[in-house]
């Protein structure tokens, strides 16, 4: 197992980028803050959609899906799982909902994150929830063609639990550095997880459940009310590449954090601006349905995909949707860019 020095790879990271992402999300911080002392009772329709949205994301990124419908009633808690998948799915629910509710009682430590996995298998017939891993595995993708190729080789099984310990002491140890910026220190913790791999499987879900909690005892909880599983789903091939990129020679101590932090903190940002534009929403209810798909589409800097307003307003329906498109585009409110899957849209500031 290889040592892991964060402070010393942290200061690689200091790019001028990278500090104007720190500097943006600093900033947001502090206005999501101010405006959830001020619409506490607002937000809680924010958050019950996020944890929809975090449910279904994070499984489908690893091929886990049901319906819509039961999907709502197993994250509601009210069905019990009818299958595998949905199994799996009533488990990320409660490690969720464990992590909302108790993130400053969880400790980064091994025994810790034992039990979150445990749990994220507890209506599962399969033993190996709350275990590392029994025998070596690797990380593949499928080729077009159907055939497998490895991406990477993690962590052999004998090491795990060793390897776990000096992550999470090193994590500990850095987090204990006024001078080191939690929101480097999290992708960069998160990056060496998944190269250890240490679980049979769940490992993906873990992680983005273990993202969460470090964002939450840092004090950052935009995931609470904004998806960020789902904002990984939406950008997976990104995800990996950047995952792949920062991975390469991590047994020799040669890989590259940037990669994975430049994404990572890209998806926060991300998470922040669809919270601002959403929580403007909520403070003006009284607006009609097609009014605030105009009013997000006039909030959106560049262009803005369908599925994504409709991420944004979820109790909007398609057709609704699709009727405000059509109508903004024939008042020339809006510009419609590209065609068919690749369609998106802007504000036309011309006509301002």
């Amino acid at each position: 197992m290889r040592n892991l020095n964060y402070k010393t790879e942290y200061q690689k990271l200091l790019t001028p980028e990278i500090v104007s992402y720190l500097a943006q999300i600093h900033e947001m911080k502090g206005q999501q803050n101010l405006f959830a002392e001020a619409q506490k009772e607002a937000l809680l329709e924010l958050l019950e959609i996020a944890r929809i949205q975090s449910t279904e994301a994070s499984n489908r990124i690893e091929g886990i899906i049901t319906t819509d419908d039961r999907l709502k009633k197993l994250v509601m808690n009210k069905t019990t799982p009818k299958s595998r998948s949905e199994r799996e799915i009533a488990g990320y629910r409660d490690v969720l909902n464990t992590v909302h509710e108790n993130y400053d009682f969880i400790p980064i430590r091994p025994g810790m994150i034992l039990q979150l996995h445990r749990d994220l298998y507890r209506f599962s017939n399969s033993a190996i929830g709350g275990s590392f891993k029994n025998a070596d595995n690797v990380i593949a993708e499928e080729l077009p063609d159907g055939t497998k190729r490895v991406r990477f080789q993690p962590v052999p099984a004998w090491e795990t639990q060793e390897a776990m310990e000096t992550l999470c002491r090193a994590f500990r140890e850095a987090s204990e550095d006024p001078e080191l910026d939690a929101l480097l220190l999290i992708p960069m913790f998160i990056l060496d997880f998944l190269c250890i791999h240490p679980f049979n499987d769940g490992n993906g879900r873990m992680s983005r459940l273990l993202t969460l909690l470090l964002l939450y005892r840092a004090g950052y909880f935009v995931g609470k009310y904004i998806s960020i599983e789902r904002l990984i789903a939406d950008s997976k091939e990104t995800y990996y590449e950047a995952l792949q990129d920062s991975s390469a020679g991590w047994h020799e101590a040669a890989s590259d954090y940037l990669p994975f932090v430049r994404y990572m903190l890209g998806v926060v940002i991300a998470a922040y601006r669809e919270f601002d534009v959403r929580a403007a929403l909520l403070v003006t209810k009284h607006l009609s349905k097609p009014g605030r798909v105009r009013e997000i589409i006039r909030a959106t800097t560049g262009r803005i995909t369908k599925a994504q307003i409709m991420a944004q307003c979820p109790d909007v329906s398609q057709k609704t949707v699709e009727r405000a498109l059509t109508e903004m585009l024939s008042s020339g409110e809006i510009i419609k860019i590209g065609g068919g899957r690749y369609t998106s849209y802007t504000w036309n500031w011309e006509k301002e």
